[in-house]
């Protein structure tokens, strides 16, 4: 059964709007009601007259007031978020979704794999990561993007190095680069986690996806401790305009998060 609160906006105000990349914009909102959202959900922001876009949420769970979305302008809607300046004002529906497995995780080893944009779904659960190491075994982050420029959060990223294992690696990159190169599976090193007590997070492009999997499975991780964030074509949010049916599945109810084991069959084919 549809709710009207499902469907209905509350109004939040732009503090700051960031960029982070060439095409790629962090806005921070306020909102008059606490969100209490959880790691790997998103919310549905509106801008009258343009429409509405499903943007991950990027922001600290401990921080409820203040909305954090980093959104890669690609369309109308998204060009219309980055164009927003400090005062304005949008809708904001949600959060929507199934999070990350941040209740599976206590006692275990945690690897985060992250390509390209991919980072932004997958920061509200470093950061909870991070802010209960004692309770967990070893947390290594692992990203990849096309180049330097493109990192997202390049300066945070510095930080969490200190905190626990973060590498990340472009695939082009100017001579007075000193990182990795190359695909961001080469990072994934056994030495970083136990492949019996480890779970797996990863977002990023399918193809990256698809290998990373692969490399996990080779080192013994099983498909049911593997979690993608299957974010697409999103419209309602309320699983009522089959936009993100991905086989028997509605991404906006049933995920963006899944465990490896659940989409398996589905994972890779062609136009599904």
């Amino acid at each position: 059964m549809i709710t009207t609160d499902v469907l209905a906006p509350v109004v939040a105000t732009v503090r700051e709007i960031q960029q982070e990349t060439q095409d790629t914009f962090t806005l921070t909102l306020e909102t008059p009601e606490p969100f209490n959202f959880k790691p790997g959900q998103f919310n549905m922001l509106y801008i009258p007259g343009a429409g509405e876009a499903a943007v991950s949420i990027s922001g600290d769970v401990t921080q409820p007031h203040e909305l954090i979305h980093t959104i890669r302008e690609v369309g109308n809607v998204t060009r219309g978020l980055v164009a927003l300046k400090p005062g304005d004002q949008l809708g904001v529906r949600g959060p929507f979704g199934r999070p990350w497995p941040m209740d599976v995780v206590d006692g275990r080893d945690v690897l985060v794999i992250a390509g390209g944009i991919g980072l932004a779904p997958l920061r509200p659960a470093v950061l909870a990561l991070s802010a209960k190491r004692a309770e967990i075994g070893r947390l290594t982050v692992i990203y990849g993007a096309r180049s330097p420029e493109d990192m997202l959060y390049a300066r945070e990223f510095l930080g969490w190095k200190d905190a626990f294992v973060a590498r990340a690696t472009v695939d082009t990159a100017s001579p007075s680069w000193r990182g990795n190169m190359g695909v961001v599976t080469k990072l994934i090193s056994p030495v970083d986690f136990d492949p019996t007590r480890v779970i797996a997070m990863i977002c990023g492009p399918e193809i990256m996806m698809r290998f990373a999997i692969r490399s996990l499975s080779a080192l013994g991780v099983e498909d049911d401790r593997i979690f993608l964030s299957m974010e697409r074509n999103m419209k309602c949010a309320a699983g009522i305009c089959g936009h993100c049916q991905y086989g028997n599945y509605f991404v906006c109810k049933d995920g963006p998060v899944f465990d490896y084991d659940q989409v398996r069959k589905l994972f890779g084919v062609k136009e599904v």
